[in-house]
């Protein structure tokens, strides 16, 4: 973490796994960018009520709980902490699927495209 990152009031309890973290390390050496860290939201959305949205973001801002996963780092704002408590995001890459996948206790239920969560 930088001088210039605000200093997060919490830790969150979402984990990255080794594979996801390698994932990010090489979409960010694509950006050529090396203040950029992923954000994890949950907004409201999706057949199931809410969603969730994983982009990379520069900046933290107050409320912000973030955790370095060895040099990935990973925010999520004060609103989605609850919803994301003990998530894990793992990266799968098969002839069957490719992309980002979350495991979260807290979702009671989820959609068939699996984008959405209640």
């Amino acid at each position: 973490m930088t001088d210039t990152i605000a200093p997060s009031t919490a830790a969150h309890g979402v984990s990255l796994s080794p594979t996801a973290a390698d994932k990010v390390r090489s979409l960010l050496a694509q950006e050529g960018r090396e203040d950029l860290r992923l954000r994890v939201a949950v907004q409201p959305g999706g057949c199931s009520g809410l969603i969730y949205q994983l982009y990379f973001d520069e900046r933290v801002l107050e409320g912000d709980a973030l955790v370095d996963f060895d040099g990935v780092e990973v925010v999520v704002d004060k609103m989605s902490v609850p919803y994301l408590d003990g998530a894990s995001i793992d990266f799968e890459d098969t002839i069957q699927k490719q992309g980002f996948t979350i495991d979260n206790p807290n979702a009671g239920g989820s959609c068939a495209c699996g984008d959405s969560f209640s």
